[in-house]
């Protein structure tokens, strides 16, 4: 583009327009943005141009940086009137001074007298009430470089490629959710193969179990160990966090419970070793509360380890109660030291073992309210007829009808054991 800055009207508008084309040709953010500077500095004789954009924290961040040869400037940060440009997008109008060293309204500005900053151009960004940002451009070398007529043009090119940024940068946000979205498919697809596939089977006793993350991973897990004098271990535990991280680092965990149970004699000294582990590989604040229970074939006791995790119920068939298996210590990853105890129970035929993460009482309503310990109850009362893939269906048929509509926010797991 060579129309310089004293052409008609007529031209100035083909010039904007034929900018407009050339700023939406690409969806590539930093080649729109080289490209708005390259053709504005031309357009209106600048020495130099910026792109200054306004972060979602509102940090000011340079993202184009170019030179009357079209080369990139380095380290621009500490080359410009940082004042000038917050001016702009605070107030969103342009700023134009043809001698700024001897501009009343920048005799105070410190970074203008220092750097000898003559001709200054600059106009927001901007979409609709959005400011983006804005494009800066001087001369240090002349004054009187720029006129009333070039600052029409730059507003009116800033106007023209804020469309053309916000479409990149959107572009640039769908593609970023879309490798966000596969990577989370990849790891729920991991995730969902460290769950066991298939409800093993123990003389004496039925299980039955659910794993709903509440969103594409989740910081949950149950197991089933089998240990080779035939009992079977039943592990369930929630990473105190969200997301991704919770995710690998339940993973983490995982393998970490069942490392400690082949080293060790007894369900305690176990997860004492695995709590020492995870202490260990745990470089952020992300502790787990963890259950282990160990079952034998044809005899209802357990001898169990509860880490800080909610206590599971036991309904008592004979005398219609509940009795609840009380913590034994604190939750993982807090204490390198710790030495967590073990408890026992006896269970009797058709009594059963609930075990569940805290997303089971703590579920919400689209009223705010709570599922709570109570409905859990209830809703366990309606099912202890059956068997445990019964009551596990029952607590779940309950907790999604009194969700509703609501989003669920923390995954829900459910373990159960029913003696036979």
């Amino acid at each position: 583009m060579t129309e310089d800055s004293s052409q008609p009207d007529t031209g100035r508008l083909e010039l904007v327009y034929q900018l407009s084309k050339t700023f939406n040709s690409s969806l590539d953010l930093t080649d729109v943005l080289n490209t708005v500077m390259d053709e504005v500095i031309l357009a209106v004789h600048a020495e130099r141009g910026f792109v200054v954009l306004k972060e979602p924290d509102e940090q000011l961040v340079f993202r184009a940086a170019r030179g009357v040869e079209k080369e990139t400037i380095e380290n621009p940060e500490f080359e410009i009137s940082r004042g000038v440009v917050e001016e702009v997008i605070r107030d969103g109008q342009g700023v134009l001074t043809s001698d700024a060293q001897h501009d009343e309204r920048f005799m105070g500005r410190h970074s203008v007298m220092s750097l000898g900053l003559r001709s200054i151009l600059c106009s927001p960004l901007q979409v609709k009430d959005l400011i983006l940002g804005a494009i800066y451009v001087d001369n240090r070398l002349h004054a009187g470089i720029f006129t009333n007529d070039d600052l029409e043009l730059l507003n009116a090119i800033a106007s023209s490629a804020a469309t053309a940024i916000e479409n990149a940068r959107l572009y640039q946000v769908a593609v970023e959710k879309g490798r966000m979205e596969r990577e989370l498919s990849m790891a729920r697809t991991v995730q969902s193969g460290l769950i066991p596939e298939a409800i093993p089977e123990l003389k004496g006793w039925q299980f039955a179990a659910s794993w709903l993350p509440a969103r594409e991973v989740a910081g949950d897990f149950y197991d089933f160990i089998p240990t080779d004098d035939e009992r079977m271990g039943l592990v369930i535990a929630d990473v105190t966090d969200k997301g991704m991280g919770a995710a690998l680092f339940m993973a983490l965990t995982r393998s970490m419970v069942r490392a400690s149970l082949e080293m060790a004699d007894s369900p305690a000294e176990a997860i004492t070793k695995a709590n020492r582990l995870v202490c260990a590989n745990s470089s952020s604040a992300m502790p787990v509360t963890l259950f282990y229970g160990l079952i034998g074939p044809e005899d209802g006791g357990i001898v169990y380890v509860n880490a800080g995790h909610n206590p599971p119920l036991i309904y008592r068939s004979a005398s219609k109660s509940f009795e609840e298996l009380s913590r034994t210590g604190i939750l993982l990853g807090v204490d390198e030291s710790l030495v967590l105890e073990q408890g026992t129970a006896e269970l009797e035929p058709d009594d059963f073992l609930i075990m569940y993460t805290d997303g089971v009482p703590d579920a919400l309503n689209s009223a705010e309210e709570s599922f709570g310990e109570d409905r859990m109850r209830e809703s366990i009362l309606d099912a202890v007829s059956g068997s445990a893939q019964d009551m596990s269906l029952s607590l779940l048929q309950a907790l999604q009808k009194f969700i509703g509509d609501a989003l669920p926010f923390d995954d829900i797991t459910l373990l159960v054991a029913k003696r036979e």
